[in-house]
């Protein structure tokens, strides 16, 4: 007997989620990123890319985008993205410990953060 799908619903409940569905999670929180007025790219090593779009009217959420230019960079593992919109890995505690890595704007990255706190 195999286990059923992972699903979205899963996510705060600590399963692990393969690539289409952090996608999918991502473009389903993505109206709570509104606010952000940036570009983010989340770089989850050989998994894949995500670039968060959000200059426009509407946030566009695109995986492994053919230009991946974001005004930030955030470099981490799909597990630790996955703790991160769940709210079991403080951002400040996973980049001290060195589990997330910034390039570029530090205060997007910030302001992305608290973005997430208030939708989780």
């Amino acid at each position: 007997m195999t286990s059923p799908a992972t699903t979205a619903n899963d996510w705060k409940d600590g399963k692990s989620m393969d690539f289409d569905q952090i996608v999918d999670e991502v473009k389903a929180r993505s109206a709570d990123l509104g606010e952000l007025n940036h570009t983010v790219l989340f770089d989850l090593e050989d998994a894949g890319k995500i670039l968060v779009d959000a200059t426009g009217d509407d946030v566009v959420v695109k995986a492994n985008p053919d230009d991946d230019e974001a005004e930030t960079t955030l470099v981490l593992s799909p597990e630790n993205l996955q703790k991160l919109m769940a709210g079991e890995l403080n951002p400040m505690v996973a980049f001290t410990m060195g589990k997330l890595k910034v390039f570029g704007s530090k205060g997007i990255a910030l302001k992305l953060s608290s973005l997430l706190d208030q939708a989780g």
